[in-house]
């Protein structure tokens, strides 16, 4: 295993999802630089969304963190999820003392998931998931294709094209869960409110949202 992984290191080597550079020796996951330098979100900035108790992230949306959530999402880095969800347990487990009953995400309309080949927000959740020790669903479909919300500036033209575009998956029954949703960015919160308010119309009791990456 150890030679297996030298030789993929050698032919592959890491690197800094942030800003690309190799990993040199010691360096895991990131590089020094970039842990040093990123943009984190203050303890007490907590951003408020509609149909959500809070929503949480670790890290501003600029700069290193974008270049990076670029490559995870456009640029086949699905690799990255590794590290992005880490960051996102310890924003959690940090900043989140309510019970949890299950993780959940937003989900990706199934033409661009096949495209992509794998949802980014799933990823996300099952890491967090996988260290945090907590169940991990599905509980929510896309149910119509929408426009990139990256490329809508205004407010209320995000929340009209997202609207009814999420549904909890028929016949699912959330009376009383305590849910965390996962996203990769929240922006103005349209996606994010849709899909609580997805989850709380089918018996959620609480809803905390939770992204890698916050925009201004």
């Amino acid at each position: 295993m150890r030679a297996l992984r030298f030789l993929l290191d050698l032919l592959y080597p890491p690197k800094c999802p942030f800003c690309g550079r190799v990993l040199e020796r010691g360096e895991e996951g990131w590089c020094a630089s970039c842990q040093e330098d990123l943009p984190w979100v203050g303890p007490g900035e907590i951003r408020t969304v509609d149909f959500c108790d809070a929503c949480l992230s670790p890290l501003w949306y600029r700069d290193g963190v974008r270049e990076g959530m670029h490559r995870y999402k456009f640029g086949g880095g699905r690799g990255h999820a590794q590290l992005f969800g880490l960051l996102m347990a310890q924003c959690l487990q940090d900043r989140w003392e309510d019970p949890v009953d299950l993780i959940t995400w937003v989900p990706l309309h199934p033409k661009r998931r096949r495209e992509r080949g794998y949802d980014q927000a799933e990823l996300l959740a099952r890491r967090v998931g996988e260290l945090a020790g907590l169940s991990v669903e599905n509980t929510l479909e896309k149910v119509r294709a929408t426009a990139v919300q990256s490329g809508i500036s205004e407010e209320e033209a995000r929340r009209a094209n997202v609207e009814d575009a999420y549904r909890v998956l028929p016949g699912l029954d959330l009376t009383g869960k305590r849910i965390v949703l996962v996203d990769d960015v929240v922006t103005t919160g349209a996606t994010l409110s849709e899909c609580a308010a997805a989850l709380r119309q089918a018996g959620a009791a609480s809803v905390a949202g939770l992204t890698f990456a916050r925009a201004r």
